[in-house]
């Protein structure tokens, strides 16, 4: 007898339906075709076991199994409940005519428990589209899945519960989330505050800038200035996620196998904070089986890069694609997957290895040149990338006894929000644009016009400060974002004297 039932295979971040053909005949081999990786061919014994232990078996007759389409790769063991419930109904253990209404997917254990899987999210969203009933998934992806409206969710813990309810035996009943209430819930919450933050006032300004015009940063400075402190207090102050965001975001972190049995929805912008010590590959994204590196863990949120110079050159210079493109493509031989990676890329890092190159108060131990090699770790062209510059310095004693609080990163997230509504209209008919870090050089001479005195103070301080031919782009990028700040249509000279502060590395001479 042929019957079929359905599963799902996660490719990028995006699902496509399996479906399981299953015919059992006269003869008394197993064959499982359609592209099975190793994973998918041992299930046969996972499923055995789980089916014996719950009092069925396996009929000792020949089973054909054909996963459709055949030309794409089966990975993973997440397909052994489908295969399993395919198996009895071609044995006639259930009627078969339920099945076509849903996807069922979940690892057996040998006792026939059923195991968390990855990807659970866009499996219910390729199953809602094609227009599938339900959706059998473990209980620990059952609240992942169920943000998708209008598709029942039923979160099963044995394969004994999924026999029963295709035997009409027990009803489940399906796992409801309501997604726009706990979306708006979790919208303002705000765990590590601005507030907090002793001192370090320009700096807060910088990352404010930074907020309201999506740019990237790097901060410069002695061991134990702040720097970790406030970069950890960036996601607070950018604009909260939309729904869609929020949509995308969580749907890389299910693919990722990131979320825990009591995730739904992600409400706030991630912030990823990779060691040094980070492969290519886990940065990116890609391996064997791919999956999400840190970049796209970080979309539409912030990537952290403490202590710049000491990743490896080569893991640095793979950020130059995806900083510009905001996707990464992983390519190999027989498939292509496509993650997006829209984030803002935060860095730290000392002026020298010892960490005390300017420092107000103690020496700088390293030797002449050091510096300067140091800082050639990183490359020019990632540099470039780089809008804004900071130099950080030591809080000072009276400053961090003060118990005067500085300003929440609720006040300062609503200032960015009104310079980024400014933006999303300025920018309302330039496709894929929609901050001002975000503008070609192009629309740089259409949006960010000067006056002659500004002009003629760029032009001054690009001679007098040794100023790099890149760095004017960059401050007319970033003068924009503080005449959004101001509320101001036009760039003022004020506004380009503060950017110019901010290219901190670009000033010839400045590692000595």
């Amino acid at each position: 007898m042929l019957v079929k039932t359905y599963g799902s295979a996660v490719s990028g971040i995006d699902a496509k339906t399996i479906t399981i053909e299953v015919d059992i005949t006269r003869g008394i081999k197993f064959y499982l075709v359609g592209l099975p990786d190793n994973a998918v061919k041992e299930s046969e014994q996972r499923i055995r076991a789980a089916l014996k232990n719950n009092g069925y078996r396996v009929p000792g007759k020949q089973i054909v199994i054909n996963m459709a389409p055949a030309d794409i790769r089966k990975e993973g063991s997440a397909y052994d409940l489908p295969l399993a419930i395919g198996i009895l109904a071609a044995n006639k253990e259930f009627d078969d005519s339920k099945l076509a209404d849903f996807v069922i997917m979940g690892e057996l254990s040998l006792d026939g428990s059923i195991l968390p899987i990855k990807g659970a999210l866009p499996i219910a969203i390729q199953a809602k589209e094609e227009g599938f009933k339900g959706i059998f998934l473990p209980k620990e992806n059952a609240r992942e899945a169920a943000i998708v409206n209008d598709l029942d969710v039923f979160g099963v813990v044995n394969v004994g519960e999924v026999i029963d309810f295709f035997k009409e035996e027990i009803k489940i009943s399906p796992t409801t989330v309501d997604t726009r209430k706990e979306f708006y819930e979790g919208l303002n919450n705000i765990t590590a505050d601005f507030s907090d933050v002793k001192g370090q006032e320009n700096i807060k300004r910088a990352l404010e800038i930074a907020a309201a015009g999506g740019h990237n940063v790097i901060m410069i400075g002695p061991p134990g200035a702040g720097k970790t402190m406030l970069a950890k207090r960036m996601p607070g102050i950018l604009p909260p996620l939309s729904l869609q965001e929020a949509l995308e975001t969580t749907k890389i972190h299910s693919v990722s196998g990131k979320l825990s049995a009591n995730d739904t929805l992600m409400t706030s912008r991630p912030f990823r904070s990779p060691h040094h010590t980070i492969s290519d590959v886990a940065l990116v994204g890609g391996g064997t089986h791919p999956q999400p590196g840190e970049i796209s863990l970080a979309h539409n949120g912030v990537l952290f890069l403490d202590e710049l110079p000491e990743f490896k050159r080569t893991v640095l210079e793979v950020l130059r694609q995806p900083i510009e493109d905001r996707v990464i493509t992983i390519s190999r031989a027989k498939f292509t997957v496509d993650y997006p990676a829209s984030f803002m890329l935060i860095s730290s890092m000392n002026p020298c290895p010892c960490g005390y190159y300017n420092h107000p108060e103690k020496d700088c131990l390293c030797p002449p040149g050091m510096v300067q090699k140091y800082l050639n770790k990183i490359s020019g062209p990632l540099l470039d990338r780089i809008d804004l510059h900071v130099e950080v310095t030591p809080v000072s004693f009276d400053e961090l006894a003060s118990k005067t609080k500085g300003k929440s990163s609720a006040d300062i997230r609503e200032r960015v929000m009104e310079a980024r509504d400014i933006q999303e209209q300025r920018y309302s008919n330039a496709k894929g644009v929609h901050a001002n870090a975000q503008i070609s050089t192009k629309q740089l001479q259409k949006y960010c016009a000067l006056n002659t005195e500004s002009q003629q103070m760029l032009k001054m301080a690009m001679e007098k400060l040794n100023l790099s031919a890149r760095a004017y782009d960059r401050i007319l990028k970033v003068s924009r974002t503080i005449a959004d700040l101001d509320n101001a249509e036009n760039i003022s000279s004020a506004h380009i004297a503060e950017a110019i502060q901010y290219r901190s590395l670009d000033r010839e001479g400045w590692a000595g």
